[in-house]
């Protein structure tokens, strides 16, 4: 995988500074979305820019490649999954509890109507 997903020499540095830093930070960007009533595009907006944000990261920190569009589409993929549950997850929260008369929990990350 290294060198398709990946061009540290070790998995540990990407899944560091992807998957942990950014993955937190796009979790919360997803939790911040929700909580201010964003649309999911801007959502996706902003977790382009956090995915600029990540390459610049490994860049600096471990001599990567900063402009690299295959290791950038990675980078933001795996941002905008984490993003994207966080953006569920707290809709869900969101909705069950302010209009509790008219929703519950189907999943944690979905709602359905009370019958």
């Amino acid at each position: 995988m290294q060198g398709i997903l990946y061009e540290e020499p070790s998995i540990w540095q990407f899944f560091f500074v992807t998957c942990l830093l950014g993955g937190w930070a796009a979790w919360m960007t997803g939790r911040a979305c929700a909580q201010t009533w964003r649309s999911y595009p801007q959502l996706l907006i902003y977790i382009l820019g956090l995915g600029l944000g990540v390459r610049f990261i490994h860049h600096a920190l471990f001599n990567g490649t900063m402009f690299s569009l295959q290791y950038y589409v990675v980078d933001t993929i795996v941002l905008l999954v984490l993003a994207t549950l966080g953006y569920k997850y707290t809709r869900t929260n969101q909705m069950v509890k302010q209009y509790h008369w008219l929703y519950e929990k189907a999943s944690p990350l979905s709602w359905r109507a009370k019958t």
